[in-house]
């Protein structure tokens, strides 16, 4: 791609990543958990009882990577694993009480100023932000020559990234 865009698009994603990473240590430090530890304890928070390969897709994560933050989760014991009510073969996902108490006291997974500025922001310019930034990672998802979608699939955005409030 030689597109006039180019290196401002990868400054810009740079600057994302770093301002990510920087706020994920900083929640490491605070409560020790990683961004994505907390967004799987909100998610299963959430969501009561679901499962694994359900939490994979709804915080846009493979599911080795989930199975080891779930693993992590469990050795702190933040969240209980059991057999689903109704096929014993599948586990299923809920918060035990220090999971609760320290998703009461935990900061935002977003970077403090990204969330409060975003906030101040029309439905209307988060909704243009929200697709903006999945069709950036569909773009990277995609195979360029042939279109299809990579290795881990075609991006599934959830379903609440695409409602307004």
């Amino acid at each position: 791609m030689n597109s006039r865009y180019e290196d401002s698009i990868l400054r810009s994603l740079q600057r994302i990543i770093q301002a990510t990473n920087q706020h994920s240590h900083k929640l490491a430090r605070s409560v020790q958990l990683t961004s994505p530890q907390l967004t799987c304890l909100k998610e299963i928070q959430e969501h009561h009882n679901i499962t694994p390969s359900e939490l994979a897709r709804q915080v846009s994560l493979s599911r080795p990577t989930v199975t080891g933050i779930l693993d992590r989760l469990t050795s702190r014991a933040l969240i209980a694993r059991s057999p689903h009510p109704s096929d014993k073969r599948r586990t299923v996902l809920t918060l035990t009480p220090a999971g609760h108490d320290i998703l009461k006291t935990a900061p935002s997974a977003l970077q403090g100023h990204l969330a409060t500025n975003l906030g101040q922001l029309h439905d209307g310019e988060q909704a243009l932000i929200d697709w903006v930034l999945q069709r950036i990672v569909s773009l990277m998802d995609e195979d360029p020559q042939t279109g299809a979608p990579g290795p881990d699939g075609p991006f599934q955005p959830t379903k609440s990234n695409h409602t307004t409030k």
